[in-house]
């Protein structure tokens, strides 16, 4: 048991004592004290005046006497106005602390016995990851690790969008304009490769677009089609999407392409393969530098024709029904989400019909209890309805899914196109953020000791850790702008900052080891602690509440503010108190153990966001 769960049980205890009134748990909620107070937990009493008959201070005073008598763990109190602000006697931290002296799993909660399933990342095979892939990886990943710490079984996976038009315009552009060159004969990355010639097809498309424009078939689409209202710049760029799809040869080419690869025709087959292979090898690349792998992978060229089976369940069962031209559709008017095609009236599926056979087919392949979908928010309607689908279709699982969803990172100058190779790059993000790590390193100078590997590890651990920690910071509903300056910046609330404070520790550590003294949480009951190790040890204390309150919200970003929490109340400590020049052997021995307490802490927390810790920076 807590000691939040020791407090409540106690209060609820107490007020039927003293007013004879039964509550609830929830009506005795305990929340943690306000830093301007003294206290560790605060008890708000204005709900209890209904049946006190009492004023809230008077009820605080009285329930603060009985809590204090009747709980040893407690040692004393104080009002303010309703607020009750109890403080843990010193002897149940000392007591903690060594309880979790040494011990490398704590935070890591017992095995549950449940399994969930993450999918995250799920890019296109035209273009090399970016900014946007990163944050869906990082929240993926670090979802992952916090729900293995939190006792869940834990299978990754990701959907892999390898087929398309956007596909063919890649594979395309480089059939016309690729001249036989290779990732390797050109000495580029290979998934960068592919996208340059997405890149490429966007603005031969757009060469061909002007010159359709001025040409005598382009002036009489537009004195046909334009509406009064509309500017001819307006026009054509309202019409860029029906010029493709009627009017483009390449557009016409790129089409003529994707029917060859339903189709099964071996050289476009061959043509696809090798281009999403040089895709893959790329993005094997960026998941090994981002730290992250997934357990399964599935490819939509071998799911997009899944799900047909089950429409024609949901026909028979009345879950979905048949127009006349064919097509069926489901009516979700009730559960006002309108009506939803999922079959075409030529028989092709659409994509929530395959996102159902997908469910369907990894149930079968994993049987998790919980399925967690980390996409943009932009797909929030697409995930409503597939939710709603499986749920009135019976599927077993349907009541365990949940959709992550993130808001979108965009640039100071705006969204991000790909087509127009206006992203910021996951590859060059990444040198970017360790090149900055160099340039601070060398100001400071505290590596230069050490070999070339060793610096350029730690280097890599610190422009990483910006990276990461200032992306998991933000909560996943929010939108984000992202600021290369900002992200790198190795000062404030950043991931370096809490890498600094485990720095800080593993150096005491390292010369308390050379002068002889060992940690020990072992403390005379008469030695009260000091109020910067009693906040270091209420910190630690709520570590394990942290994680299995981010594993159930799905929010790494409570653990990242957990760690930049827990890391500047030790800054604090360390800058107020003396370690190794402790008054008593007895303090330094405990404030070496509490030091070793928070950096195990760290360490762990850190890295169930995917970040390392540096011994040296």
């Amino acid at each position: 048991m807590t000691i939040t769960d020791l407090i409540q049980s106690a209060t609820i205890n107490a007020i039927q004592e003293l007013y004879g009134e039964t509550i609830t748990p929830e009506q005795a909620s305990i929340t943690v004290t306000r830093k301007e107070f003294e206290g560790d937990f605060t008890i708000v009493t204005f709900p209890f005046t209904r049946f006190a008959k009492k004023k809230p201070g008077e009820i605080a005073e009285e329930l603060g006497i009985h809590l204090v008598k009747n709980v040893p763990q407690l040692d004393r109190f104080n009002v303010v106005q309703g607020f009750l602000n109890l403080v843990v006697a010193d002897s149940f931290w000392t007591d903690f602390l060594m309880q979790i002296a040494g011990n490398q799993d704590f935070g890591r909660l017992s095995k549950n016995g449940k399994k969930v399933m993450i999918e995250y990342c799920s890019p296109n095979t035209n273009k090399p990851l970016h900014l946007g892939h990163v944050r869906n990886i990082l929240l993926g990943w670090s979802c992952s690790q916090i729900c293995e710490a939190a006792g869940y079984d834990v299978v990754k996976v990701q959907v892999v969008n390898d087929r398309g038009i956007a596909i063919c315009k890649s594979m395309l552009a480089w059939q016309k304009f690729g001249e036989g060159k290779t990732p390797e004969s050109t000495g580029t990355k290979s998934d960068h490769f592919v996208g340059d010639y997405y890149v490429l097809f966007e603005q031969k498309f757009q060469e061909e677009y002007k010159a359709w424009q001025s040409s005598a078939a382009g002036q009489q689409v537009l004195d046909e089609k334009r509406k009064p209202e509309q500017s001819d710049e307006q026009f054509f760029k309202d019409f860029k999407n029906t010029y493709f799809n009627e009017y483009s040869a390449l557009g016409r080419e790129a089409r003529d392409m994707l029917l060859r690869w339903e189709a099964g025709d071996p050289d476009t087959k061959a043509l696809w393969q090798q281009m999403n292979q040089w895709v893959y090898d790329g993005f094997g690349k960026t998941y090994q530098a981002l730290g992250v792998s997934f357990d399964k992978f599935y490819y939509e060229s071998e799911t997009y024709l899944l799900g047909k089976d089950i429409v024609e369940q949901g026909l028979a069962s009345g879950v979905f029904y048949k127009k006349e031209d064919g097509s069926v559709w489901a009516d979700l008017t009730d559960a006002k989400l309108d009506h939803k095609v999922v079959m075409r009236s030529d028989g092709t599926s659409v994509y929530i019909t395959q996102d159902l056979g997908t469910a369907q087919v990894r149930y079968h392949d994993f049987g998790a209890d919980k399925v967690v979908y980390v996409v943009a928010d932009e797909q929030n309607y697409h995930f409503q309805v597939l939710f709603e689908l499986l749920k009135r279709l019976g599927e077993p699982y349907a009541a365990g899914l949940h959709h992550l969803s993130y808001g979108m990172v965009d640039l100071p100058t705006g969204k991000m196109k790909s087509r127009e190779g206006t992203v910021v790059d996951a590859d060059d993000l990444i040198a970017e953020v360790i090149a900055e790590a160099r340039e601070a390193s060398k100001e400071r100078g505290e590596i230069t000791e050490l070999s070339k590997t060793e610096q350029e590890d730690i280097l890599r651990k610190i422009g990483l850790a910006a990276l990461k920690f200032h992306i998991i910071k933000v909560g996943p509903q929010k939108r984000m702008v992202f600021d290369p300056k900002e992200s790198v910046d190795l000062q404030g609330q950043t991931g370096p900052h809490i890498q600094y404070a485990y720095v800080r520790i593993k150096s005491v550590l390292r010369k308390a080891a050379d002068l002889g003294i060992a940690p020990s949480a072992i403390r005379n009951p008469q030695s009260a602690i000091e109020p910067q190790e009693r906040e270091l040890i209420a910190q630690l204390y709520r570590f394990p509440a942290t994680v299995e309150t981010a594993a159930t919200n799905y929010d790494p970003s409570e653990v990242a503010n957990y760690c930049y929490d827990l890391a500047k109340a030790f800054h604090k400590f360390f800058t107020d108190l003396s370690i190794l020049k402790a008054e008593t052997e007895e303090a330094k021995a405990f404030r070496l153990q509490l030091c070793a307490a928070v950096a195990n802490v760290l360490k762990t927390g850190m890295g169930l966001l995917g970040i390392e810790m540096p011994e040296r920076m």
